[in-house]
């Protein structure tokens, strides 16, 4: 009975692979000691990281529910850390449009663009064929058909991706389209802003906030049933629309009596704390509760603000990442206005012209036709590697990992002849960049920094 006792004993119950494992990761603060894993727990791990385990456990359904997704977590992590390394450019040719401003997928193989000539079109990617939408008209038209306009500066999808936000013929307008279809929904062109739209971001599937030029912000509520507006009456050339107006209009605060520094640049939206943040010409950043109407919790000075381009939100680290003329800035609101050391790499002297976040890296679009890629969870941007060796792995070379995009296209008018000296080649600023992350391809896309140069540049990064 005692042999039997002292059996049972040893005789453990084995814990399964990948059992209270996590794909969540943790920033280590300076100045705080990691606690060394115990031996048996470097073994666990170890063995949930080996490809092979993870394989040969699928195989036979040995994997936890937990520890599965725990692993393709960490999987689709890695390959999010090296896409950057691996991809190549293919350029694509956009006829005589002039710099491409916005851009979003809408498929696999087709994207959305807005341009500086006020050209809305759909670019597929795989054939190059170029597909031009509509714009919408307001109902009082308030310019010339020959007058200049100064383009389409935003195009978002609400989270359903069944509606597009994006500028009309009037630039100081909101259009509205459904999806997939690209049928035209609603004009907001009544009693709203009074200059361009710069950008654009939705609450929900039916809330879209606009930022103006004019220092003000718009919090539209659209109906996909086309209730309560007024409909545009088909007169068998245009589409039937409605024109709607504002729920509810802010102005950001003045900081200063320069008027023309009050202009709503770039806005991101924090769907976990119902937060909006805005950035103004001026170098200020701004917080607002976001719900029925706008309600504003904060302003301040951002230390590196000078021409503020970009704005984004990082849901995995609950930071606001803003670009601007020279530098690369992190705000963890929770935590004061600015407790990360902002990047500034020599790129960025032309101006941080795009920006995105996912999971935790960066990709950030120069004025000087250059992306790069820096890695909020280790605090530095990703590297070039190299094999020392033909029988040695990739190892760090030091030297910051850029990828710089191809000539485009440039008009040689008379404006580039006469006050460029017919310069052939000027970098090309990229205004805007997507991924496509479940394929693996990145869309980037700009045009000539200087404004009265007329040209493009597109490419599929895959």
């Amino acid at each position: 009975l005692a042999q039997q006792t002292d059996s049972k004993k040893r005789e453990a119950p084995a814990h399964k692979v990948g059992e209270g494992s996590s794909s969540s990761q943790v920033l280590v603060k300076p100045g705080h000691r990691e606690v060394p894993l115990q031996p048996n727990k470097q073994k666990q791990l170890a063995t949930s990281r080996s490809l092979v385990h993870y394989l040969r456990g699928r195989a036979v359904s040995t994997w936890s529910s937990a520890g599965l997704q725990s692993f393709q977590g960490k999987l689709h992590s890695y390959k999010v850390l090296r896409l950057p390394e691996i991809l190549t450019e293919r350029q694509l040719a956009l006829g005589t449009l002039n710099k491409v401003f916005a851009s979003q997928w809408l498929n696999s193989r087709q994207v959305v663009c807005g341009t500086k000539c006020n050209t809305l079109f759909v670019l597929d990617v795989q054939s190059g064929q170029i597909n031009r939408i509509p714009l919408m008209r307001d109902r009082v038209p308030i310019l010339s058909r020959d007058q200049p306009t100064t383009g389409i500066h935003a195009i978002e999808l609400n989270p359903s991706k069944t509606l597009l936000a994006t500028g009309g013929e009037n630039p100081n307008s909101l259009a509205v389209y459904q999806l997939p279809t690209l049928d035209p929904l609603c004009l907001g062109d009544r009693h709203a802003h009074k200059d361009w739209i710069f950008s654009i971001t939705w609450l929900s599937d039916t809330v879209a906030v606009s930022g103006s030029r004019d220092g003000t912000m718009a919090l539209w509520q659209v109906d996909p049933d086309r209730n309560g507006s007024i409909a545009l009456q088909n007169d068998g050339k245009f589409p039937v629309y409605t024109h709607i107006y504002p729920k509810h209009i802010e102005a950001i605060p003045k900081a200063n009596s320069n008027i023309g520094n009050h202009r709503v640049r770039a806005l991101a939206f924090s769907g976990m704390n119902q937060e909006l943040g805005a950035t103004s010409v001026d170098g200020y950043f701004h917080l607002w509760k976001a719900g029925n109407t706008l309600s504003r919790l904060l302003s301040f000075r951002l230390s590196h603000g000078r021409e503020s381009m970009c704005l984004t939100y990082c849901n995995d680290f609950s930071l606001y990442v803003v670009g601007s003329y020279s530098h690369v800035s992190f705000l963890d609101l929770r935590r004061g206005h600015q407790n990360i050391q902002p990047l500034s790499p020599y790129e960025c002297g032309t101006g941080v012209r795009s920006l995105s976040v996912y999971q935790h890296i960066v990709t950030v679009g120069t004025g000087l036709g250059s992306l790069l890629f820096y890695d909020i969870r280790a605090q530095k941007f990703l590297e070039e590697r190299a094999s020392a060796s033909l029988d040695s792995f990739l190892g760090p070379t030091g030297r910051k990992l850029k990828l710089t995009c191809g000539r485009g296209w440039l008009n040689h008018d008379d404006l580039w002849l006469n006050y460029f000296g017919g310069v052939e080649e000027f970098p090309n600023a990229l205004y805007t960049h997507c991924y496509n992350w479940p394929e693996m391809k990145l869309f980037v896309a700009g045009g000539p920094l200087p404004s009265g140069l007329h040209g493009h540049y597109a490419g599929l990064w895959s």
